[in-house]
C-alpha cells in the first residue's frame, strides 16, 4: 500500500459515519407517528451511542421532509426549549467561585453550552450528517430574514461547523478536464462570478495549459466542492474579464507567464456562509503554483465591486440612472469620470460602523493581505457586470511575503493597502484619499 493511500483511507475512516444494525431496528419501531417535541428530546436524552445514531437519523429525516413553516417551528423549538440552563449554570459558578478546581471549571465549560449544540453533535455522527445540516442550515439563513430570534440557533450550527471544517480537514484538489463529470457538473452549478453556460466553456477554462482550477474538499462531503478558484496563467496583469474568457486567444505556455490570475471565486455551499475558506484557498494555490512555476512572480485577482452599483442607487441616483439607460458599454466613457470619482468614495469613505470598506470583495481580499493594484475601467463589460459594478473591476495584489503585514495593517489601522498606480488612478478624481 503507498502511503498516499495510506493516508486517504486514514482521512476517511476518520469521517466514516457508523451505520445502525438493521437487526435492532426492532428496539427503536415506532408503534405511532412521533410529534416534533418527541423527535427532538428522543435525542437530547438518549443514552446508549446505537440509540443517540438512530434517533438522530429520525429526526433528520423528518425535518427533511418538513415544509418551511413546519421547519421553522423546529428551530423556534431548539430556541425556546434546549438553551443553557441558567439555574445549574448559575449553581456551578458559585461553586466554582468558591473552589476553583479542574472538576469546577469543566462542569461550568459544559454548562455554558446550549443544550442544543449536543443534538448537533449526535445529527452530525449519522451517515451523510455534516452535509445534511449543512443543507439544514440552509433553509435555516432564509427564515433569519423575518426570525431574527433564530440567530442563536445558527450562531450554535456556525460554532460547530468552524470546528468540523477547519483547514485542517480540507484537501485541495486540482480541477480539470479529467475530473469526474458529477463533479464538473458541480462547477457549473456553483460558479457565482462569471456564469458558464455550456460544456465548451467549461472546457475553455480546464483544458488549456495555461488555465486552471482548484478546489476544497472536506472528508465528510467528498463529492460536494466547498469553495473553488479560477485560475489564468498570463504574461501581465489583465485589465479585463473580456481577455481573460475569450475563447479564441493564443495559448501561453505556463513556463512562458509571469502572472497568476484569481479572476472567480466561488462559494459552493450556502450552509456555510460566514465560515471563511477563501483566504485559505488562494494563499494555498499561490504557494503551490510558486513551488511549481518558479517564473511566476506576480499573484492578482481581476474582481468585481458587486455592491458598487447598490451604493451608488443610494448615494447618487441621478448618475446610477444614467447608467441604466446606456445601451452600449463604450457609452460609459462619458461618465468615466464621475464613475471613478464615486469609485474613490466607495473604497474610501465606509459607511459601516465598523469602518471596513464598504464593498464586500474588497473586505475579503484586504482582510487576507492583499493589496489595491489597479483600477480598470471597462473591466466587464457584461450585462451582469455592469448592473453590479458599473463595469468596473479591480485587481488586488497577493505579495506572499507581504500579506501578514498587510493583514494586521488593515485590522487595526482599517487603512487600505494601495499602490501608487490604483491611489493615482483614484486621486484625479476623488482629492480626499490621503
Amino acid at each position: 500500500m503507498t502511503k498516499i493511500k495510506f493516508f486517504q483511507e486514514l482521512i476517511n475512516s476518520l469521517f466514516d459515519k457508523p451505520k445502525i444494525n438493521k437487526s435492532l431496528n426492532f428496539l427503536f419501531d415506532k408503534k405511532k407517528s412521533l410529534t416534533t417535541n418527541e423527535y427532538v428530546e428522543n435525542v437530547a436524552s438518549a443514552k446508549g451511542e446505537v440509540s443517540a445514531l438512530r434517533h438522530a437519523e429520525l429526526l433528520i429525516s423528518h425535518c427533511e421532509q418538513l415544509n418551511d413553516k413546519e421547519l421553522v417551528k423546529v428551530f423556534e423549538l431548539l430556541r425556546k426549549n434546549y438553551e443553557v440552563n441558567l439555574d445549574h449554570l448559575l449553581l456551578v459558578m458559585k461553586e466554582y467561585e468558591i473552589e476553583k478546581t479542574s472538576e469546577n471549571l469543566v462542569k461550568l465549560m459544559e454548562l455554558s453550552e446550549p443544550l442544543r449544540r449536543d443534538i448537533f453533535r449526535r445529527c452530525n455522527a449519522i451517515s451523510r450528517g455534516t452535509v445534511r445540516l449543512v443543507n439544514l442550515r440552509k433553509r435555516l439563513l432564509e427564515f433569519i430574514i423575518k426570525k431574527p430570534e433564530l440567530k442563536a440557533v445558527d450562531f450554535d450550527l456556525v460554532y460547530l461547523f468552524k470546528n468540523w471544517f477547519n483547514r485542517g480537514f480540507l484537501i485541495l484538489r486540482p480541477i480539470n478536464w479529467e475530473t469526474p463529470a458529477h463533479i464538473l457538473e458541480k462547477i457549473i452549478a456553483y460558479e457565482a462570478v462569471h456564469e458558464i453556460n455550456s460544456w465548451d466553456e467549461l472546457r475553455a477554462r480546464l483544458a488549456p495549459k495555461d488555465r486552471r482550477c482548484f478546489a476544497f474538499f472536506h472528508p465528510a462531503m467528498q463529492d460536494e466542492p466547498i469553495i473553488f478558484v479560477e485560475v489564468a496563467l498570463t504574461r501581465e496583469i489583465p485589465s479585463n474579464i473580456q481577455n481573460v474568457l475569450i475563447k479564441d486567444r493564443g495559448f501561453l505556455e505556463p513556463e512562458e507567464s509571469k502572472v497568476a490570475v484569481f479572476y472567480s471565486i466561488s462559494n459552493c455551499q450556502k450552509g456555510l456562509t460566514g465560515i471563511s475558506f477563501g483566504n485559505f484557498l488562494i494563499k494555498q494555490v499561490a504557494t503551490d503554483l510558486s513551488d511549481e512555476f518558479k517564473n511566476l512572480k506576480t499573484f492578482v485577482t481581476l474582481s468585481p465591486l458587486p455592491g458598487f452599483r447598490k451604493w451608488m442607487r443610494n448615494k447618487y441616483p441621478k448618475l446610477d440612472l444614467k447608467i441604466d439607460k446606456i445601451k452600449k458599454p463604450d457609452q460609459l466613457s462619458k461618465i468615466k469620470n464621475d464613475l471613478l470619482k464615486c469609485l474613490g468614495e466607495y473604497f474610501f469613505k465606509s459607511e459601516r460602523s465598523d469602518k471596513m470598506p464598504n464593498d464586500p470583495v474588497a473586505r475579503f481580499h484586504l482582510g487576507n493581505g492583499a493589496s489595491l493594484e489597479q483600477i480598470n475601467f471597462l473591466g466587464d463589460i457584461s450585462s451582469n457586470g455592469i448592473k453590479l459594478s458599473g463595469g468596473l473591476m479591480v485587481n488586488y495584489l497577493y505579495d506572499l511575503e507581504k500579506v501578514e503585514q498587510n493583514h494586521e495593517t488593515f485590522v487595526s489601522e482599517k487603512k487600505i493597502n494601495i499602490s501608487k498606480s490604483a491611489k493615482n488612478s483614484l486621486m484625479k478624481y476623488y482629492k480626499e484619499i490621503d
